[in-house]
């Protein structure tokens, strides 16, 4: 009985694995793959000076357990507020169609970056003091102001970012 019930489990989250990896590797209206952008040491001084406001941005690893759960408090907050914010996943481990099948439980992204180049040195461009710790999140008010936090953000942070 316990292999049925097992089985029947693995043959459910494999089916539900495969509608989100179908949902979220198609735009919105359907046609295009999530585009994965590459991010090296150049790109986060860009995206923090012309990037959009307000925006989330989760760093994650491929194996980071927590990261899904983070990153859907971020969302959640987002849609409460009634606000168009990015909400980006940062993946650190993986390029390509590893990070985009590797990000189909981030609900609600809205870029895909992968990094590309020398971990170390993309990751000192971001925040010299991270000890590569994941889920890493900065969240960035509609002002410029970053918040930075390993974890889910707390309500307060994530009222903060938001008014």
């Amino acid at each position: 009985m316990k292999l049925r019930v097992s089985l029947a489990l693995w043959v459910i989250a494999g089916f539900f694995s495969l509608v989100a990896q179908a949902q979220h590797t198609t735009r919105a209206d359907g046609h295009h793959k999530l585009q994965v952008i590459p991010f090296d040491e150049k790109s986060w001084p860009a995206i923090t000076a012309k990037g959009p406001r307000p925006a989330a941005y989760l760093f994650t690893t491929s194996y980071c357990s927590t990261c899904p759960e983070a990153f859907s408090v971020i969302h959640s907050a987002a849609l409460k507020a009634h606000q168009k914010v990015e909400l980006a996943a940062v993946m650190m481990d993986v390029e390509g169609d590893k990070a985009r099948r590797h990000a189909t439980h981030f609900h609600g992204m809205s870029k895909l970056y992968a990094f590309n180049g020398y971990e170390t040195a993309i990751r000192y461009s971001v925040d010299p003091q991270w000890q590569n710790i994941t889920p890493y999140v900065v969240l960035i008010d509609r002002h410029g102001v970053a918040q930075r936090m390993i974890g889910s953000p707390s309500n307060e942070s994530l009222r903060i970012w938001l008014q």
